[in-house]
């Protein structure tokens, strides 16, 4: 016996319904349910893309932001993303309708404040924090700090609370003090596993494959150049003796600029926006190509290779960026730095100054 059509339709209606608006999304008062069809006797439906294929669950938090909406409609994109939550303290309902258009496999959910924080987190596979204030002209990383470091708390609790075994990709800074800080409380909630906690500095290594490929005329897709130490100034160490791909050598004049511009790129792109905002589009893309990377290793394809800033015995600091190989249960294997030039060997000692005030200052945030 077949159903009415009108049972059809409405269950049809549902179904569209729910995936636009989440039940923990309503927001529609009471005189306006039977106007809009909310009260006409049919539920919200548990919406899954019809056809979508299997795949990692992702959450963003921080997903209404300058890099959180780029991040989003980038991952919205990619195949092995089966459901994407966005999260963020405001606006959130709008980036999810905009993003939940795209005719992609991807289900797309929006949370919204700090009371649909653990519906935003509990299941997830990945998650990406780009939340926090960004920079503005004449603020430096370490600026951010009493603010981010309060946001990144904030989740991170979250976190161990609803979804401990995720994978975090943390780009809120300043990233050498914010993982830090995430693992302080990991640690304090018994959930802390070093590998599945990862600061993104892969836009050092996207911004250094394009400088590089600009002063040799090469196309950056084959320069491959890694970046270790930290994600801010000084801290940032190209190391352009051991660029891979392909192999070259650089004048004395020429690793100066390089070096310098790789370190500054932030800057650059804050100055040119002349207060209007910092590097939002690249940052999303790094990001989103950084992510990628760990759902393949999630996935257990072989041989995934990126620079990542996390727990570290590379040196004698408590975290360290360098290559890690990612895999199933986040980072497999980190990588020595390899041989170094004395341009190198100077720049890693004072990196490696800078970075362990800054480490400290994580540290400090959680325990005092």
């Amino acid at each position: 016996m077949q159903p009415p059509p009108n049972s059809i339709a409405n269950q049809r209606i549902s179904t569209i319904s729910a995936h636009l608006n989440p039940p923990h999304l309503q927001v529609h008062p009471p005189h306006l349910q039977m106007e809009e069809g909310l009260g006409s006797g049919f539920g919200r439906a548990n919406c899954r893309a019809k056809g979508g294929s299997p795949g990692f669950k992702v959450a963003i938090l921080g997903a209404s932001g300058g890099i959180g909406q780029p991040l989003a409609m980038l991952m919205k994109m990619n195949p092995l993303v089966s459901v994407l939550h966005l999260y963020d303290v405001v606006n959130t309902p709008g980036v999810t309708a905009d993003i939940s258009h795209m005719d992609t496999a991807a289900v797309v959910r929006g949370f919204v404040g700090q009371q649909q924080l653990e519906d935003a987190l509990t299941g997830m596979d990945l998650l990406i924090i780009p939340a926090g204030v960004p920079r503005k002209p004449g603020m430096t990383r370490d600026d951010l700090f009493n603010i981010n470091a309060g946001i990144v708390r904030t989740l991170c609790e979250g976190i161990a609370k609803c979804c401990p075994k995720a994978i975090v990709n943390l780009i809120s800074n300043p990233v050498n003090s914010t993982v830090p800080i995430a693992a302080e409380v990991f640690k304090k909630a018994g959930t802390y596993d070093p590998n599945r906690l990862l600061g993104v500095t892969m836009l050092d290594v996207v911004r250094a494959n394009t400088f590089v490929a600009e002063v040799l005329g090469l196309d950056p897709r084959y320069v491959d150049v890694p970046v270790v130490g930290g994600h801010a100034g000084i801290t940032i160490l190209p190391l352009l003796s051991q660029q891979v791909k392909p192999s070259c050598s650089f004048t004395p004049k020429e690793v100066d600029y390089l070096t310098d511009r790789i370190q500054n790129g932030g800057t650059e792109v804050v100055e040119a926006k002349a207060g209007s905002g910092s590097a939002t589009l690249s940052m999303a893309y790094a990001a989103v190509k950084f992510a990628d990377a760990c759902l393949r290793g999630l996935r257990g394809d072989a041989g995934i290779v990126e620079c990542a800033y996390v727990a570290s015995q590379v040196t004698e600091l408590p975290f360290f960026a360098s290559k890690v190989r990612l895999g199933r249960n986040g980072i497999e294997e980190i990588y020595p730095l390899g041989p170094l030039n004395e341009y190198e060997r100077a720049g890693l000692e004072k990196a490696k100054k800078e970075l362990a005030a800054s480490i400290q200052k994580g540290i400090s945030f959680i325990k005092n």
